[in-house]
This record gives structure tokens, sequence and C-alpha cells, in this order.
């Protein structure tokens, strides 16, 4: 009995000597992981503050077209008649992710003004712009969506782009009353604004009464008006989305990348720590050793 206690005494050092190594091999292993994570996220950074750059210098010309197409609702005073209940809510996102919460706050808005508008009785339907808005909202609003559209994102914006969005939610069949653009709005590289801009059906802009102080607007030219409008709107609110998107995502990397330099240290620190452990418990082994012998 006494022998087996013996012998058990004897290889005890020898399994903590084992269990250690695999320790070092962990941390070894799981440093040079954040590592390699660490060089991917500096990457993304750089590329997002370049994307950002160009996207900033591009906001600015575009922002004329989002204050000019609302011009006219402003001046006339366009409003949707209360007896309307057809409501349209085009959301903007893009189909990349790894940037904050760009993308959960334009979805949060969707799902506050889906109940709002439900619950006073009008008809919803929304338009997805991006692939993400329509991750977000399948599951609970999937019998909400009229259009999904995707590959947004990956290519800075043009007015094409909006151009062909608008033109594909016109042929759509859906005729509604009244809708809002949902976008995130820029306004500083650490901050945005989830913002939406209303858009009108053309019956509704013909029926405006404020709209009879124009002079000489027939159908064809406020037809024309309305779609260009439509077309100005989305453009605006895909350039202010694309850069808002581009300095959260540049944000992210960079938080990212601080955060595996706090892990780096910490790692590093817990392996000098325990790679002396495992060579002062190695040296008193030998120590003892020796002494007996």
């Amino acid at each position: 009995m006494f022998a087996r206690g013996a012998v058990v005494a004897l290889y005890q050092p020898q399994w903590g000597q084992v269990r250690n190594m695999a320790t070092l091999k962990d941390i070894t292993r799981r440093l040079k992981s954040i590592k390699n994570i660490q060089k991917i996220t500096k990457s993304m950074k750089m590329v997002s503050a370049a994307k950002y750059a160009r996207a900033e210098r591009e906001l600015k010309p575009a922002r004329v077209y989002g204050t000019g197409a609302l011009a006219l609702y402003e001046k006339a005073e366009i409003k949707a008649p209360e007896d309307k209940k057809k409501h349209l809510l085009i959301g903007v996102s893009s189909d990349r992710g790894l940037c904050g919460a760009i993308h959960t706050s334009i979805a949060k808005t969707l799902k506050n003004e889906i109940t709002n508008l439900s619950n006073a009785g009008k008809e919803v339907m929304v338009v997805g712009v991006g692939d993400k808005i329509r991750g977000l909202l399948q599951r609970t609003h999937g019998n909400y969506f009229l259009l999904t559209f995707r590959e947004v994102g990956r290519r800075p914006p043009s007015f094409g782009d909006a151009s062909v969005i608008a033109s594909e939610l016109l042929n759509s069949g859906y005729e509604f009353d009244e809708g809002s653009v949902i976008y995130n709005r820029f306004k500083s590289v650490i901050s945005y604004k989830t913002d939406e801009k209303p858009i009108f059906s053309l019956e509704t802009v013909a029926g405006s009464e404020s709209l009879s102080i124009y002079d000489d607007i027939d159908a064809d030219v406020l037809r024309n008006y309305q779609e260009f409008t439509l077309a100005n709107i989305l453009y605006y609110s895909l350039k202010e989305s694309t850069t808002s998107e581009q300095s959260a995502r540049m944000t992210a990397m960079d938080n990212a990348s601080k955060n595996a330099s706090e892990m780096i240290d910490k790692l590093t620190l817990t392996f000098n720590r325990t790679r002396q452990a495992v060579i002062t418990k190695e040296l008193i082994e030998i120590i003892s050793g020796a002494a007996a012998l």
C-alpha cells in the first residue's frame, strides 16, 4: 500500500511538467492566431480608410441631389391625405458587414416604423437595398418585403444604381401613396445618425392643393419630375450610407486591432510566467536529484 503511494509521488512532477508544456503550446497557438487576426484587421482598416476618403469626397456634391429633390415637396407642402393607407419603406444598407451597428440601426428603425404604421391601420411594404437588411428582417418581417436588391456596397454607388432601383420599384406594380427612405446620415468619422426622407406617389403629388401655385405643370412633366426625384433621393441615401459604413468599418477595425494588441500583451505575459515556472520547477528537480545522490 505504501509502495503504491511512493510510486504515485515519484511520477507526479512529470505529470505537472507535461501539463505545463501543453499549456505553453496552447498559448503559443493562440498568440499566433491573434497576431494573424490583427494583421487582417489592420489591413481592413487601411482599405476602409482609403474608401472612406473617396466616399467623403463624393458625398459633398451628392448632397445637392438630396436637398434639391425635396425642394418641391417642401415648397408645395405636399402631404398624403389621411385616408391613404399604402405606405412604402425603403431601407438602405449594403451586403457587407464588420462595420458596427450600421445595419442593425436601420433594421431597428424599420421594425419600429412597421409596428407603428400597422397599428395605425396602414398597409406597409418594405424594399431592402442590401442583403444585410433582408438577413436581419427575413425571419420576423419577411412577409413585408416587396423587393430586395443585392450587390450593394461592393463598389461606390452611382446615379445609375439609384436609377435601376427606382425603375424596378416603379415597375413593380405596387401603387403606394407615400413612403420613407431610411438611411444612415454621415455626421463625422466617429458618428452617424439614422435618418429618413419622404417620398410620394405621382397621384399624391398631383392631388396636392398647393401645387396650383406653379404654372405650366402638365402630367408628363410631373411624372418625369417624380421619377427623377425618387432616383435623386435614393442616390443621396446611398452616398450617405456608404460614407457612414466606411467610417464605421474603419473605426471598428481600429478598435479590433487595439483589442488584439491588448490580448497579445496579456498572453505574452502569461506565456513568460508559465515558461518561467516550468524552468524553475525543472531546476528544483535537478537540484533535488543531485542532493539526493
